[in-house]
């Protein structure tokens, strides 16, 4: 029963009243998108985490504050500067965030679970991603520094709480330091208003739906199934099954008064692995190019031809590089090869935070899509290669 449009421009659920002021509100309510938990990828824990964005948007939906010597709610010391400090969180658990993707023209949410959101806290702090900041997901800036990084472990009586927040215990919060006079103008002018990371994280259920056919043969056939998911007589069979698909427990089925036993502890569960498993099945014969990349990739490649349109390419980039930003900025098809090259452009990442105009290190890094886009190659290249 889907959302429909009324005619005051609200929206409705069904034959329901007309409360829901956007379509989007209204499909969250009645949980009509998927919702996929997104983890690190153990392979690329370095770049999990490689910026953080300054947005009018968040997409946690949770302000930052600012204050100065004028305004400030603690009880500090009276200086003479502006003290140009942000407090915001940066990743809140469970938080489910709306995305859309545009290549499977797809609505869906995303969330972090706490123990993934403690270790990209940890990742981005570890790999010294502090000093890394953009404007809009779009435009590298200067002058933007986190100073300081914490994890909420008493929602009532954390440090947050002394700036107006009250959040869940696990939510990661980030002080930042801003040097730069326009984008501190931006902020104080109302602008800018919240923060937004920038990484790459991996889908969990793609991720577990990777069966090792092999591994399948090892285990007991189904004896029949129910709306074509797999039922097993023997509770331990349908325990091992469940470990090939990647989830855990069982649940029961009763047929004509016999009890079966189905993997996953929730139907919902095996249905969409299963869904994704046949989906891979199906598409065994792969393409010649392809267009999945993430959307991070080509603004990363955007920017850097936005850069090169005002300041030009200079000794930077050979042909291909130049190729591979035009490629990324329009989402043009790639092929294998290209992806195998992306993916090999690893290897340049000690040079990922030059300034633009400091050399060719940042700029080339962002041309063939930045962290997002060498880490997605690295991943696609594996799934190709499997």
């Amino acid at each position: 029963m889907p959302c429909t449009k009324c005619k005051d421009g609200k929206f409705k659920y069904g034959s329901g009243d007309c409360k829901y002021s956007t379509l989007e509100e209204c499909e969250k309510a009645h949980q009509t998108y998927d919702i996929v938990e997104l983890v690190i990828d153990a392979d690329n824990e370095d770049l999990a985490i490689d910026a953080i964005s300054l947005v009018t948007s968040p997409a946690i939906e949770t302000d930052f504050v600012y204050f100065n010597a004028e305004e400030n709610n603690l009880t500090l010391a009276k200086v003479d500067e502006e003290q140009r400090l942000l407090i915001s969180p940066a990743l809140i658990p469970y938080k489910q965030i709306y995305r859309y993707d545009a290549n499977k023209d797809r609505n869906y949410y995303v969330y972090f679970t706490a123990d993934t959101v403690r270790k990209a806290a940890e990742a981005y702090m570890k790999h010294q991603n502090t000093n890394n900041a953009t404007l809009q997901h779009e435009e590298k800036v200067t002058g933007v520094h986190t100073v300081e990084s914490w994890i909420v472990e008493d929602s009532k009586n954390d440090k947050s709480n002394l700036y107006g927040y009250e959040l869940p215990k696990g939510t990661w919060f980030v002080a930042m330091r801003v040097l730069n006079d326009e984008v501190w103008s931006r902020i104080k002018d109302g602008e800018l208003k919240g923060l937004s990371i920038e990484g790459y994280f991996i889908d969990k259920m793609q991720t577990l739906a990777k069966v090792d056919e092999e591994d399948k043969k090892k285990y007991a056939e189904p004896v029949g199934e129910v709306d074509g998911l797999p039922l097993f007589t023997d509770e331990k069979d349908a325990l091992e099954y469940a470990k090939t698909l990647g989830c855990e427990g069982t649940h029961e089925h009763s047929i004509d008064g016999d009890i079966f036993y189905m993997p996953c502890s929730d139907h919902d569960i095996v249905k969409s692995l299963m869904e994704i498993i046949e989906e891979d099945e199906a598409n065994k014969e792969l393409l010649e190019s392809y267009t999945d990349y993430p959307q991070a990739a080509t603004n990363n490649a955007k920017r850097a031809l936005k850069w090169v349109e005002a300041n030009g390419w200079g000794t930077c980039g050979e042909a291909t590089g130049k190729r591979r930003a035009n490629q990324l900025a329009n989402s043009e098809p790639i092929s294998r090869d290209t992806i195998a090259r992306m993916a090999s452009f690893k290897r340049h990442q000690q040079h990922k935070d030059v300034a633009y105009s400091d050399g060719c290190g940042g700029l080339m890094w962002d041309a063939w899509g930045g962290s997002a886009g060498v880490n997605w190659a690295i991943s696609k290249l594996k799934e190709l290669e499997k």
